[in-house]
């Protein structure tokens, strides 16, 4: 009868987190996130999320040939967002694209703490969207393609309404242009050269 050998069960090593392979990969909890202080710098997470994929054909000799495109929007929850769109032969490939592109195209938006400042109204091609402020605690009452490009922003009370058409290309971009809208009382009395009032509490 052979010597059983004492392995542990779990087949890593006596230290628990070395494996047969060696040290295991780092989850993805284990990454550095938002505000984490690593040799003295904080890392900013910057987001990607993919709002929408299309697939076109061309029919050619011998079949058809496939190809994708897709947009992304990137943004570091702290005032700033892109939108790109990626186009390639592979989806991996149209994501990666469109994340460069619209990483390149980050801009700040006007914000006032997790909402925004004042109600505004855009619309691109056929879509139309309608934003709103709202109290704390609300939430993001919105579509899921609105919703990406707010989440992305970092807004996280706002009441918003998508009209029109839906296509996810035409809302994301109208929900970009009415971002891009918005102004604070700071902003608006510094382009006039003017100093800023304080607001008397009403009685």
């Amino acid at each position: 009868m052979s010597e059983q050998t004492n392995r542990p069960a779990n087949n890593r090593g006596p230290g628990g987190n070395r494996g047969p392979r060696g040290p295991r990969r780092p989850r993805q909890s284990d990454q550095p996130t938002e505000g984490t202080t690593i040799d003295g710098k904080t890392v900013t997470e910057v987001v990607e999320k993919v709002i929408f994929i299309n697939r076109s054909s061309k029919v050619v000799k011998g079949g058809r040939r496939f190809s994708f495109s897709a947009l992304i929007v990137t943004g570091d929850k702290h005032g700033k967002v892109g939108l790109g769109l990626g186009k390639a032969g592979e989806v991996a490939d149209a994501i990666r694209k469109g994340g460069e592109v619209s990483r390149s195209r980050m801009m700040g938006i006007s914000m006032s703490g997790t909402t925004i400042p004042h109600e505004v109204f855009s619309a691109f091609g056929g879509a139309k969207v309608l934003l709103r402020p709202a109290s704390p605690g609300t939430g993001i009452i919105a579509g899921k393609t609105v919703r990406a490009v707010l989440e992305s922003v970092g807004i996280k009370d706002i009441l918003s309404k998508s009209l029109g058409s839906s296509n996810a290309a035409n809302v994301a971009k109208a929900t970009l242009a009415a971002l891009q809208q918005l102004r604070v009382r700071e902003e608006i009395y510094k382009a006039r050269g003017r100093a800023v009032k304080a607001v008397q509490p009403a009685v």
